[in-house]
């Protein structure tokens, strides 16, 4: 009995200390080293059912203050990042970093800009152009259609540039950031490399158990670079924008490898002559284990027709 009990405590205590979302799961920061905290978010597509949020959110602790990187995608889902974090710390956040334009990552922002109104807000030039111009709106709508949660977030803008080989040091922690190449899953993406911990936080050039989409803005090639040369950098943890942070041959390997099919059947297909759709079986062939990833059978033929075109562009 006793035992029974202790069991059911420990199942309780799980359960209060998470933010419970009904028929997906109970999500709550996990420590991956000295600093740095994730919530791994649903690798779903964005719904009513998970309150649109799929992205990884984090924050790393400094002397006296927090930073976040990617609180998520509505006020909403900021309320309950910053409920997590207070389970954690009673620091105030000082700094928030989004990664790129992509609303799932960076519309809490509202959230922290209400309860700590002096934070500062950075991100990629671009990212702060295209938000301006059009496209915090065009998110802000994305996403109060796909949910009723996200009704009522405001577009809170990040106001502090910043480009590749930047060092910000804030509250003792120092990071750099990356963006070698114009584009790649999007055109205003950094990743961000914090080095007491030798963390890289990727955004979404990197996915495990999710396919990523590639709009027009995007460049699969340059992609596959980005991974080549996060690989190069020296970062023990890297978390990626989706699915679970890890090692270089668990969180960047596995959609690198899935890149680089891509571009092999497309390449090979390009010199047959041959159209998406017929390339399209010979890589399934190769991506058996990607079969189960989320968004496969979605983004599959999305992919190669993406890589096709990238291809026979280099060839003109």
């Amino acid at each position: 009995m006793k035992k029974l009990a202790l069991l059911f405590t420990l199942a309780l205590s799980s359960t209060i200390h998470a933010w419970t979302i009904d028929d997906v799961g109970d999500f709550k920061f996990e420590k991956l080293n000295k600093q740095v905290h994730v919530i791994h978010g649903p690798i779903a597509s964005p719904s009513e059912l998970n309150h649109g949020f799929m992205n990884n959110p984090a924050f790393i602790e400094g002397d006296n203050g927090l930073i976040i990187i990617d609180p998520g995608s509505s006020k909403f889902v900021g309320d309950n990042i910053l409920n997590e974090i207070e389970k954690i710390s009673s620091k105030p956040v000082v700094a928030v970093i989004n990664t790129h334009v992509h609303g799932d990552h960076w519309l809490a922002n509202h959230s922290i800009k209400d309860k700590y109104p002096n934070a500062k807000f950075y991100a990629h030039m671009n990212m702060i152009r295209e938000a301006e111009y059009g496209e915090a709106q065009r998110w802000i709508k994305v996403y109060s259609d796909i949910t009723s949660k996200a009704k009522g977030t405001i577009a809170v803008i990040p106001t502090y540039s910043i480009s590749h080989k930047d060092t910000l040091n804030i509250e003792g922690q120092k990071l750099v950031i990356h963006s070698p190449l114009p584009s790649s899953h999007s055109s205003s993406d950094i990743m961000i490399e914090h080095v007491n911990s030798k963390t890289l936080f990727t955004g979404d050039n990197a996915f495990t158990d999710r396919m990523g989409r590639f709009d027009g803005q995007s460049n699969m090639l340059d992609n596959i670079k980005i991974l080549d040369y996060a690989k190069n950098l020296t970062i023990d943890t890297y978390v990626p924008g989706h699915g679970y942070s890890g090692n270089v041959t668990q969180a960047i390997d596995p959609y690198l490898n899935y890149l680089k099919v891509i571009e092999q059947e497309s390449r090979k297909g390009f010199e047959e002559d041959l159209a998406d759709y017929e390339i399209k079986p010979f890589a399934n062939n190769h991506l058996a284990n990607y079969r189960d990833w989320s968004g496969y059978d979605e983004q599959l033929g999305k992919h190669i027709n993406k890589m096709l075109l990238e291809i026979e562009a280099l060839d003109i």
